[in-house]
């Protein structure tokens, strides 16, 4: 649990971390003070700047302005911030202010950090892709130049009311023998089940770091029209490339990352307004705690590419033109370039404050359904347990 609870907060820490490292970098090479980079988010531990000496000076736990860029330490250990000059339309008489810059400045200081996330996912990737990443084994879809091993057999849905549901089949469980076999392949194993039709099945699976027997007798699925468990499954493998050619095929992965999310993010929406109906999972922090914690279970690898994904949702999501969002105000930039002048600043806070109350509001709500989907989970354990005294 503690592990988890680390390696989620060093996640969440580095992906803000360079994210706010973008906006940072982009500011000062355009000639924009930035005031503050913060570690954590307030209230403030401690806090440092350079004077116009080149001496560092401390600063009160309250100082808001310096001579020089405050670097600071902050109680809440969850990424960063970095404090702009100007960034909320004031002190455009300033040159060194963000409001005094051109409109195709201000929108790459603020698409830097979403770029940034870009780059850390290609950066992760293609680590992964040199050391071993594992992913979906399709010969057809694999270069010649990868390389492949470990590979395996892993449970990807388990249907409701069938044989594997019944055996207490989950997702993510290798299966490692049938009735003393070791089947390699997903064709193999159809075949196995269709001739053992009616016909009790032991299987050995791996879950997590333990080995567990269950038996099941294969029945026709209505799916297929064939003999079978009830599972969908997928072949895995530890994919890995030349040192020289990895950041080729880490771009590549990134950008097809990118597609996915950008596909997925629109048929939530699409299924939303259509039938009112939300699709798939959306996980919150704590949701997302818990895929960190079963990714560790797994391995660095796993932690590794996990990681990668999450810089890109985080990319992702903060370029949508939405209010409070890096995509909203890059969207207010792109008015002010087409009517030649700002839009009034009361109006353009006052959105992005309703914005930023609506995405707390969001968070609140899907964490309350992590908590719930956490808690089913717990009731369930529990009950089971129960059962046997």
């Amino acid at each position: 649990m503690l592990l988890t609870v680390v390696t989620f907060i060093a996640i969440l820490g580095l992906l803000v971390l360079v994210h706010e490292l973008g906006h940072f970098v982009t500011a000062r090479r355009g000639e924009v003070k930035v005031e503050e980079f913060g570690l954590g988010l307030p209230p403030r531990i401690i806090g440092y700047y350079k004077n116009e000496e080149g001496h560092w000076r401390r600063v009160g736990l309250k100082t808001k302005a310096a001579t020089g860029t405050i670097w600071s330490l902050n109680w809440v250990p969850l990424g960063g911030f970095v404090k702009i000059k100007g960034e909320e339309g004031g002190q455009a008489e300033d040159q060194d202010s963000f409001s005094h810059k051109s409109v195709g400045r201000r929108i790459w200081i603020i698409s830097a950090g979403v770029l940034m996330n870009v780059i850390l996912a290609a950066v992760l990737l293609s680590i992964g892709l040199a050391i071993g990443s594992p992913q979906l084994i399709e010969k057809e879809k694999i270069s010649p130049l990868a390389r492949v091993s470990g590979q395996e057999i892993r449970v990807i849905e388990v249907l409701a009311d069938s044989p594997a549901d019944r055996a207490g089949l989950r997702v993510a469980d290798q299966i490692l023998s049938v009735d003393g076999q070791s089947l390699l392949k997903i064709e193999e194993l159809q075949q196995y089940f269709n001739q053992k039709l009616g016909e009790p099945v032991s299987l050995v699976i791996g879950r997590q770091q333990e080995q567990l027997t269950v038996e099941l007798t294969p029945e026709i699925i209505p799916e297929t029209e064939r003999g079978g468990m009830g599972v969908g499954l997928v072949e895995t493998g530890l994919v890995s490339y030349p040192w020289y050619v990895a950041p080729w095929f880490g771009v590549i992965e990134t950008l097809k990352m990118i597609g996915g999310v950008i596909l997925g993010f629109y048929l939530i929406i699409k299924s939303l307004i259509v039938s009112g109906e939300l699709i798939g999972e959306v996980y919150g922090p704590v949701g997302i705690a818990t895929l960190v914690g079963d990714a560790v279970k797994l391995g660095f690898l796993y932690v590794l590419q996990f990681t990668a994904v999450l810089s890109v949702i985080i990319a992702v999501i903060n370029f949508l033109p939405f209010p409070a969002l890096d995509g909203g105000r890059v969207f207010f930039l792109l008015i002010e370039a087409v009517r030649k002048k700002p839009v009034n600043q009361r109006f353009e806070a006052a959105m992005h404050n309703l914005g930023f109350a609506l995405l707390m509001l969001l968070v609140v709500i899907v964490t309350f359904r992590d908590i719930a989907r956490l808690s089913a989970g717990f009731t369930n354990f529990w009950q089971n347990i129960s059962g046997l005294f």
